[in-house]
């Protein structure tokens, strides 16, 4: 009920199987999990409402989750984007900081967590989500590994013919824009890595290219909600190769 509240926009519905999660929570285990479920529920509804008071009471009930498992770290950092949406700067990189010293280098939230407490301004900006991945050569890559410059990720495959028809299009903005502060990140959706390291090959791809762990349903495609390709931009393609889209949440795991 809660992922597709959020998914369907039904906040209603989501607080009502949140509230009962609370009610029926018992134990050191499921107390904190329920008080982090509603407090992560109401820090999205925050974040889409722009309401002060959502992430106030987000807040709370993510104090509450932290008061039952002290070390809870998702409830750290959601905690810490709550107070900085608050304009609590300095109780918001007190948090992040702390988030940060319980993850282990190469963490992409971890990076994401550092960059907010030099600037928690930058947790009230409109920012793509976290994440890393391994380029073809098996080097791993994070988003903000590539701060400073503009991102291009085009999320595409070999079997789809309207991404094969946007390459030579994509191999322009790289010739275009070298040595310019703009960076392309192709992530392929293909299930066959051989077909499609040859197909990079023959093609001349030479800027970062990445395979997307289990296509559509890998985890840096359901962050940015990628559900039919090619897919450069939130806008919706004309012609595309499309796959059902499934709802996520963040993960209630310590």
């Amino acid at each position: 009920m809660i992922k597709y509240g959020i998914e369907l926009g039904d906040w209603k519905t989501a607080h009502i199987a949140a509230d009962e999660m609370i009610a029926q929570a018992q134990g050191d285990k499921s107390i904190p999990i329920a008080h982090y479920t509603l407090g992560a529920l109401l820090y999205m509804e925050g974040v889409q409402k722009h309401k002060e008071d959502i992430f106030a009471a987000a807040h709370e009930e993510l104090t509450k989750a932290l008061a039952a498992a002290p070390n809870f770290t998702d409830a750290i950092f959601i905690d810490g984007q709550a107070l900085a949406h608050l304009n609590r700067d300095d109780e918001a990189r007190a948090k992040f900081a702390d988030f940060a010293k319980r993850r282990p280098e190469g963490d992409p939230d971890r990076q994401r967590a550092l960059r907010y407490v030099e600037h928690p301004e930058l947790d009230r900006a409109r920012m793509a989500p976290a994440f890393a991945i391994n380029n073809i050569e098996g080097k791993r890559i994070s988003l903000d590994d590539l701060k400073g410059k503009v991102v291009l990720i085009d999320f595409w495959a070999t079997w789809c013919g309207p991404c094969r028809e946007a390459l030579p299009h994509i191999r322009d903005i790289v010739k275009k824009f070298n040595g310019e502060p703009l960076g392309v990140l192709s992530i392929s959706l293909d299930d066959d890595e051989s077909k499609w390291k040859e197909f990079v090959t023959k093609n001349e791809m030479t800027w970062n290219q990445c395979p997307s762990e289990a296509g559509f349903k890998g985890p840096v495609a359901q962050l940015f909600g990628v559900h039919e390709i090619p897919n450069t931009s939130p806008s919706t393609p004309t012609e595309s190769c499309k796959t059902s889209r499934s709802a996520t949440f963040p993960s209630m795991a310590s």
